[in-house]
């Protein structure tokens, strides 16, 4: 895994934020958008997921940035449960749960993977190299 320049580099993050867009798309829908609730949170989860991600990377240190990374990765795993809410109220089709639920499936082992390279690495992060 190469070392990133800024995390719009970082795919997971780039497959959040389309998981983002996909979800913003889903809860215009005419029944979806009248359940404040749900939309409320299912947008605030899978912005969090992408939003996570971006913040960790930031702080220029691996245990912060792991750190932030798993709470990217409960985001998902909360985007998912939301998902089957929105399937049971009859708000998408299946066809629709399904393909948001592989998106934010495949971001969350994104993340795994992610923290597991930064666990095992010797560098400990931006903030850690020596100032020239």
């Amino acid at each position: 895994m190469s070392t990133f320049q800024r995390f719009e580099d970082i795919v997971a993050w780039q497959k959040a934020r389309i998981l983002c867009k996909l979800i913003k798309t889903y809860t215009d829908y005419p029944l979806f958008v009248k359940d404040f609730k749900l939309v409320s949170q299912i947008k605030s989860s899978s912005g969090s997921a992408m939003d996570n991600i971006a913040e960790g990377f930031e702080r220029g240190g691996n245990k912060e940035f792991i750190q932030f990374l798993y709470i990217a990765k409960g985001s998902a795993g909360e985007v998912r449960s939301q998902l089957y809410r929105a399937l049971d109220n009859e708000y998408i089709t299946k066809d629709e749960f399904q393909k948001a639920y592989d998106l934010a499936d495949e971001v969350s082992k994104m993340i795994r993977g992610l923290i597991n390279h930064l666990k095992g690495s010797e560098l400990k992060g931006e903030k850690y190299k020596k100032q020239d």
